[in-house]
């Protein structure tokens, strides 16, 4: 240990109990934990990409680190300060004297709080995936947006990053059982990079590109008062957090995915999508998602450990090659189950999910899934037009998504025969395996579970008594030439939502 950090360490200890610092040594700073805080020391290095070779440098980077970490982490992140010589000559944080080195000071949590702790400890639950997806989602809303006289997001900036991590292991590890897996992701990653060149472009010109956190994964995300708070944003280089916010998104997916938590990812990645509305990743998300599984293949291969580099090389070849589309569309009355039917099959399918109640909002600029517009019956985002132009953007997404290799679930009531219709031609058209899950329940069942949703306030829909009234009014069964195509999911219990999980999964060959 740094026999200045030995000395901090022993200052900071003076009034705690006997080994009550502890000190946590990264490749470019020191972490001291002592009591109720955290200092964060930056070491005094100059290195390919960054230089905290001097200490006016240290000082600069402590701020900037304070300054974009206080963007998700306000309580965490507290101050920079001083440390100083005390009295018996060693550092003080926060003295009169002349500073010595600078430290980042920050409110201490339990180590038990990480988000990557709770997956390993098996705590990770829908209802954290949830709170990391809608934190995430609603970071992104406020990050500044790059402009592309700025330099950030182009092509080739995007590119040249994902080619050099090969570049990098081949410098290390470049033969031996890997060679042919890295050769064929190495020809993949060009290929792609080329392929997508105007799609980053286009996400670039439509600010898609923002000041991110750069290094969002597990371990970067604590819970904290039951919220989900990342931290320990990329400081030392632009370059590295002024990224497309997919890239962002997909390394927690592609991390839940390391850790063994496929339905979790996919339900964070929908949670996200849900609230971000931005479907239009759909071409660039798997190149991200490589990109990212392949960074980390690359530290582990320069760190050394073989074993990680291995899994994180298996997990980057799997995921470029995991096209698998397939379309679903729900069908029933409001309350009938729809949406929980749809959440338990885009966890088991991998799917990304289109709700009909949250992009009719959206058409209509209410950007809020929860928000209650108001509307009657058959008026405003809920007249007949409204109802076309919302399928219409159904089906517009849900043709893109599939065109990238994405199985598709449209959660929506497609109570006309006309609008199953449109999606059983898209089917046809994309070449793909198509199921209508028809999920149904007793009168008194939906009744019931319309109204506890709308006391809860908690859902996209507005379904009401009347909405429900209208629909088995107006509705148009399915006729004998859709049979084949048709899942029917009794959802009026537990036992219903396995079973039409299990029946629809087998209609797709899943």
């Amino acid at each position: 240990m740094d026999s200045f950090i030995e000395a901090l360490r022993d200052a900071l200890g003076s009034s705690l109990p006997a080994g009550g610092v502890e000190v946590v040594e990264t490749h470019i700073s020191w972490v001291l934990l002592a009591g109720d805080y955290a200092y964060k020391v930056k070491k005094p290095v100059r290195l390919a990409f960054l230089d905290f070779s001097t200490l006016a440098a240290r000082r600069r980077y402590c701020e900037e680190e304070l300054r974009l970490n206080r963007r998700t982490a306000p309580d965490l992140y507290l101050d920079v300060v001083p440390l100083t010589p005390g009295a018996d000559g060693r550092p003080v944080p926060g003295g009169e004297g002349e500073p010595v080195e600078w430290a980042l000071r920050m409110r201490r949590f339990p180590a038990e709080a990480l988000a990557e702790r709770m997956a390993r400890a098996g705590a990770l639950g829908p209802a954290q995936i949830d709170a990391i997806g809608a934190a995430v989602a609603a970071f992104h809303a406020e990050a500044p947006r790059a402009a592309p006289a700025d330099g950030y997001g182009t092509a080739e900036q995007v590119i040249a990053p994902a080619l050099g991590n090969f570049d990098q292991i081949a410098a290390v590890a470049g033969t031996g059982t890997e060679a042919a897996a890295l050769a064929r992701l190495r020809a993949w990653t060009a290929g792609e990079g080329q392929r997508l060149g105007a799609t980053f472009a286009a996400r670039l010109a439509a600010g898609c590109v923002r000041e991110c956190h750069g290094d969002l994964h597990l371990g970067n995300i604590a819970f904290l008062d039951g919220r989900a708070v990342p931290f320990d944003c990329i400081e030392f280089d632009p370059a590295l957090r002024w990224i497309d916010v997919a890239s962002e998104v997909a390394f927690l997916v592609m991390d839940l995915r390391a850790h063994g938590l496929a339905g979790a990812a996919w339900r964070l990645l929908n949670d996200w999508l849900q609230d971000t509305g931005d479907y239009a990743c759909a071409p660039v998300l798997r190149y991200y998602l490589v990109y990212r599984a392949m960074v980390r293949s690359k530290i582990a291969c320069l760190r050394g450990a073989a074993e990680d580099f291995r899994a994180y090389l298996a997990l980057a070849g799997a995921l470029a090659a995991e096209r698998r589309p397939a379309l679903v569309l729900m069908h029933g009355f409001s309350g009938s189950g729809k949406t929980t039917l749809s959440e338990a099959l885009l966890e088991a399918l991998g799917a990304v999910r289109l709700r009909s109640d949250v992009e009719r909002k959206r058409l209509h600029g209410v950007g809020d899934p929860l928000a209650r517009t108001g509307a009657a019956v058959e008026g405003g985002i809920y007249s007949a037009a409204a109802s076309e132009r919302t399928y219409g953007r159904l089906v517009d997404l849900a043709r893109a998504c599939l065109e990238e290799g994405w199985p598709v679930i449209v959660d929506a009531a497609s109570l006309r025969r006309a609008e199953r219709e449109r999606f059983r031609a898209l089917a046809r058209e994309a070449g793909v395996p198509f199921a209508v899950a028809a999920c149904s329940a007793s009168r008194e069942t939906l009744l019931q579970r319309i109204s506890e949703r709308a006391a809860r306030g908690s859902d996209a829909s507005e379904a009401n008594a009347a909405v429900l009234q209208r629909q088995l009014a107006r509705s148009e069964a399915p006729g004998v030439d859709e049979a084949g195509d048709l899942c029917a999911v009794d959802m009026n219990g537990e036992a219903g939502l396995r079973e039409g999980a299990a029946r629809v999964l087998a209609r797709l060959g899943a």
